[in-house]
């Protein structure tokens, strides 16, 4: 039996993460696949008040947490899907590069690019410094795409 296709999508407040994850999503329900949404926490920095920097990062999980839970709930609506959730702490490129190490059934990074400007920290990093080294394909959403153009072409 072929193995189910798996999108990780890596989750943020920003609109193309939300255009990347409904390619991703529009993928794996035409593949019989699923998703996984990656939300990253970054790591806080020191606090000499250790209830204090354990409060923040406690409210940074938090966060990340119910942004992920959100794109997920939305999933299940629109694609049936239920997606795996997972919450890392530290580094972006890092934390993405240590969750393909330990989730080697991972079929494609799927990421959104930045309507304008930069593309953004982790596009520019996969398509640049690590394009060679990763375990799987990246895939690149624009966002300056439409809903609809996404439909379309995924």
């Amino acid at each position: 039996m072929p193995q189910k296709r798996i999108y990780l999508v890596i989750m943020d407040e920003t609109g193309e993460a939300r255009l990347a994850l409904r390619y991703a999503a529009r993928r794996a329900a035409r593949t019989g696949g699923t998703v996984h949404i990656l939300a990253l926490v970054p790591r806080q920095d020191f606090s000499p008040f250790g209830g204090v920097q354990a409060t923040i990062e406690q409210e940074a999980r938090d966060r990340a947490e119910v942004l992920a839970s959100t794109a997920a709930s939305g999933l299940a609506s629109e694609e049936g899907l239920s997606p795996v959730i997972s919450v890392l702490e530290g580094e972006g490129a890092r934390a993405v590069r240590t969750y393909l190490a330990a989730h080697p059934e991972v079929s494609a990074l799927v990421l959104g690019a930045a309507a304008e400007g930069p593309p953004g920290p982790l596009v520019s990093h996969f398509a640049a410094h690590d394009a060679g080294k990763l375990p799987c394909p990246l895939m690149i959403v624009p966002g300056s795409m439409s809903e609809e153009e996404v439909d379309r072409l995924s």
